[in-house]
């Protein structure tokens, strides 16, 4: 009862947000995404600290990082990003009741992702991950808000929802990666139980795939982790073959999960 009233509370609180605060949010959700955009590229164009965010990523080779290719993701993820901030800064969606709730922690979100461009460009490993604690953390917020707000429309779907999905299913994907180098840098590599632990680690991925499959019916989220799982398979292939074999037996878990959760919604909304 208690939780009821809280959320009572709170929704008003939302719904009489006034003009000049919904503008605010906008305006800044703008400019520090702008500044997301003009970071990551400068970082490399210049590149920051003479190194690029790939060359760093070399730098500290990692069994559960994917192939290159697999980071061509952020071309997506930025895209529709792009169309989320459009959308939250059009008159009409000032006072969305969804937008409202995310409040400034999509702006916060982007201040972490600044702070860990350079934080890893500088390699101070330890503290980009904390940043990198700090993406995976405010995207859980707005994914859980996103979720629990009310049914969203198709158009909201697309501008809101599917955006935080995809960048939520690969900062998951990145956190694990970060967590994994940042254990290198501090000298924990696993010895001869490393692919063991990758192994284990790929499946605790799957699982957590499998969880917002079945809780969320997000299948955007579930389809990151297969794209990130076939990049570690293509890069492990050959070199370290249980990783390898771990991320491809992942991938068909998740495949038929998906295939599975399709056709009973199918069903269901039948």
């Amino acid at each position: 009862m208690r939780a009821r009233t809280l959320n009572r509370k709170f929704n008003t609180k939302v719904y009489t947000q006034t003009n000049t605060e919904s503008v605010l949010r906008q305006v800044t959700n703008i400019v520090l995404f702008a500044s997301v955009i003009t970071v990551n590229a400068l970082a490399n164009i210049l590149p920051i600290n003479g190194v690029t965010t790939g060359d760093l990523s070399d730098a500290f080779p990692s069994l559960f990082t994917p192939a290159g290719y697999v980071f061509s993701i952020w071309a997506l993820i930025y895209s529709l990003l792009i169309g989320f901030v459009i959308y939250q800064a059009r008159p009409s969606t000032k006072r969305n009741i969804t937008l409202m709730r995310l409040g400034y922690v999509f702006a916060l979100n982007c201040l972490f992702n600044i702070a860990w461009v350079f934080a890893w460009h500088y390699q101070a490993v330890v503290l980009s991950h904390v940043f990198m604690l700090g993406i995976l953390a405010t995207l859980i917020f707005c994914y859980e808000r996103i979720h629990h707000t009310r049914r969203l429309s198709n158009g909201e779907y697309f501008a809101i929802k599917l955006p935080f999905s995809i960048y939520l299913g690969w900062i998951t994907v990145a956190t694990v990666a970060s967590t994994a180098v940042t254990l290198l840098q501090l000298g924990v590599t696993g010895g001869s139980f490393a692919p063991v632990i990758t192994a284990l680690v790929i499946a605790a991925a799957t699982i957590i795939g499998l969880l917002v499959l079945g809780n969320r019916q997000d299948g955007a989220f579930v389809m990151v982790l297969i794209w990130a799982f076939a990049g570690i398979a293509v890069k492990q292939w050959g070199s370290v073959q249980m990783v390898a074999i771990a991320a491809l037996v992942a991938i068909v878990i998740l495949v038929l999960a998906f295939l599975g959760n399709a056709r009973f919604r199918s069903s269901y909304d039948y």
